[in-house]
């Protein structure tokens, strides 16, 4: 018991500090490829989830760039068709995540739910990215105002865009 208080003791005395780095925790981050219609979820340096997502169709394309979150809500209203959380035939779903797309605030593109789960894996939305309720439930818990959200149309692996875009650091 007197050894640990000592060490207790010695440590308050003489605090070890570690760099900053070694403390940082970076926010999850999320790539959308619009080409192969699936989301992967980037956490701790690595992708750790992919999911199958609808896009925009023709004439309403999801926004290709590099965005971050600004907006988050549970049992989103839907304005356009003054839809209220929670019903049936709301279009977005349990979940929102609005991003800065377009200088839209976060409020015009998304990453939501749906009522339309058989639309997902096709280019069938209005710009947003529709995932299954499911999903973007396990994302609304992982991604922070902030966090990235990048998009892209490419014939590219998750792995490589994450490195192009600094989402993912090379192993040394």
């Amino acid at each position: 018991m007197k050894w640990s208080f000592l060490c207790f003791l010695l440590l308050l005395l003489n605090p070890v500090t570690l760099p900053a780095e070694e403390f940082e925790i970076e926010k999850a981050s999320v790539i959308v490829n619009i080409h192969t219609n699936t989301l992967a979820l980037i956490e701790a340096n690595h992708i750790s989830e992919i999911h199958p997502v609808a896009t925009g169709k023709k004439g309403e394309e999801t926004p290709v760039g590099h965005f971050h979150v600004l907006v988050k809500a549970k049992q989103p209203y839907y304005r356009k068709k003054n839809i209220q959380g929670g019903d049936k035939d709301n279009p977005l779903g349990t979940r929102w995540i609005g991003f800065d797309a377009n200088g839209t605030e976060g409020r015009t593109f998304g990453l939501h739910g749906t009522n339309r789960p058989s639309s997902i894996g096709y280019h069938a939305s209005l710009g947003c990215i529709r995932l299954a309720n499911t999903s973007v439930e396990r994302l609304y818990e992982k991604l922070e105002i902030g966090s990235a959200v990048v998009i892209v149309n490419e014939a590219k692996s998750f792995k490589v865009i994450a490195q192009n875009y600094g989402l993912i650091k090379e192993s040394k």
